[in-house]
């Protein structure tokens, strides 16, 4: 006879969830390792993409990425927040099901304009899978040692997705070709479409307040402007009218958002949450982290290919340090969490990912496979430390009611976090222009790349005494 995860109490200081609870676990996290494959196996058939289905441009292309991440931080707050008043299991299985749909019509798709429409079809399925999957995995499994486990393996699950991305992207695109990406993504959905309609149940009563439509269209607007102004202002330049205008529209929006929602009766995000200490700097934490293992990510990938000659099978290869550790860290985060708390986790996860990132300075011109091995690993293993314990954070001490919510906020800084992602390329091309004339292209490309990684290492450094000391105070329910 199995346990049931319900029957569970936070006392438990080791994790006895039974065969069903397992179950849940491996449903749930192979949902978020499905959505974060999304994001990094097509980016390297891109190339391909284009040849085959005829892409006009190069920024016409970029869409096949882009027309997926937009909607999918644009409206992940709303579906957090409906969830909680339409059932987070139903929530969750009908965005399982359109995600598969999707991902099945993508690697079917004829023309760009198809390809491109399912692209955002699965863009707006992940908005409903990522807050309903985490509400779901804090509600089956109690606060406590239990919980931290589970998002530990979630954690590790979102950014080992990534590395397992970049490199089967290769290894698909190599052997067979660029459909499969999709049809593979396909048939995970299968596979958690059963464990979804199965095991999965509901974990909260439904609230029966109306859905903060105003609330809704203002977040939308401004985190769709906002994420599509950083991802377009490096090629549009910074500068730019479009750029300047995209921004400020979403700054304005968001504004508008937070006026609206302090008059709400049933708002979108209530501010009290926004107000948590837990939660507003949990966030900011999550921000850094992101942001700048993100940025330094992209950069490594940068480095292998255009300093090192790599091919792209080759770079995803070089990710695989990062990917291993990222698994270790995700079991030793519940551990370190359990016995020095998160406040603690959070300082030692951001300064070893400073660490490991400011040390990709010595990164050489040529050779240095093991220390590019070492640094990204090092940095994936603080970031995911830092990533359990701020969605820890975030989600602690708050009612089931608020736990759909709770969910969207928690998975905002991996979107917005490409803030740090256009921040550390400007740093990197600036310092790139000002070497060019004094050596070759690629030591000029180095310099550049080590500017940004130092940058990186002293932000996620300063994240570490500033989230670390603020969330060690003593009034978090505030």
């Amino acid at each position: 006879m199995t346990t049931d995860t319900h029957d569970l109490t936070a006392a438990d200081t080791t994790p006895r969830w039974g065969l069903r609870g397992w179950l849940v676990l491996i449903t749930l996290c192979g949902a978020t390792l499905m959505t974060g494959l999304d994001y990094s196996i097509i980016t390297v058939a891109l190339p391909e993409i284009g040849r085959d289905l005829g892409f006009s441009s190069a920024s016409a292309l970029q869409w096949v990425a882009t027309a997926c991440l937009l909607p999918t931080a644009a409206l992940m707050p709303l579906f957090g927040r409906a969830s909680d008043m339409v059932g987070r299991r139903r929530l969750f299985v009908i965005g399982v099901a359109a995600f598969s749909v999707f991902s099945l019509l993508a690697g079917l798709a004829p023309t760009p304009g198809l390809l491109v429409a399912a692209r955002a079809g699965q863009g707006v399925a992940a908005a409903m899978i990522g807050p309903t999957a985490l509400a779901l995995m804090t509600g089956t499994f109690p606060e406590g040692p239990q919980r931290t486990r589970a998002l530990g393996v979630n954690g590790a699950l979102l950014s080992l997705g990534f590395v397992v991305g970049t490199i089967g992207g290769g290894l698909i695109t190599s052997g067979l070709n660029w459909r499969w990406t999709m049809l593979i993504l396909f048939a995970i959905g299968v596979l958690v479409m059963t464990g979804a309609v199965t095991v999965v149940r509901e974990t909260a009563v439904r609230g029966r307040a109306r859905l903060d439509v105003p609330g809704a269209l203002l977040a939308s607007g401004g985190l769709f402007a906002l994420v599509y102004g950083i991802s377009t202002g490096g090629a549009a330049g910074w500068g730019s009218l479009p750029t300047l205008a995209t921004l400020t529209a979403a700054a304005l929006l968001l504004g508008a958002f937070l006026a609206v929602e302090a008059r709400h009766a049933a708002p979108l995000v209530p501010l009290r949450l926004l107000r948590r200490r837990t939660v507003k700097w949990g966030m900011t934490v999550g921000l850094v982290t992101f942001g700048m293992c993100g940025g330094a990510t992209l950069l490594l990938s940068i480095h292998m290919q255009d300093v090192l000659g790599y091919t792209p099978l080759q770079t995803g290869l070089g990710f695989l340090g990062e990917g291993v550790a990222a698994l270790v860290a995700g079991s030793f985060a519940a551990r370190m969490i359990s016995t020095r708390g998160t406040a603690a986790t959070i300082v030692t996860g951001l300064t070893v990912q400073a660490a490991g990132t400011a040390a990709m300075v010595f990164l050489p011109a040529q050779g240095g496979l093991v220390l590019l091995l070492a640094t990204s690993a090092t940095m994936g293993f603080g970031h995911v430390l830092t990533v359990v314990a701020a969605v820890t954070t975030i989600t602690s001490g708050l009612g089931e009611a608020d736990q759909g919510v709770a969910g969207s906020l928690a998975q905002m800084p991996t979107f917005v976090g490409a803030v740090g992602v256009a921040g550390l390329t400007a740093i990197a091309a600036v310092r790139t222009d000002a070497l060019a004339s004094a050596g070759t292209e690629a030591s000029a490309t180095l310099g550049g790349l080590h500017a940004a990684f130092l940058v990186a290492g002293a932000v996620a450094l300063a994240g570490a005494l500033v989230g670390g000391a603020l969330l060690r105070r003593p009034a978090l329910a505030a």
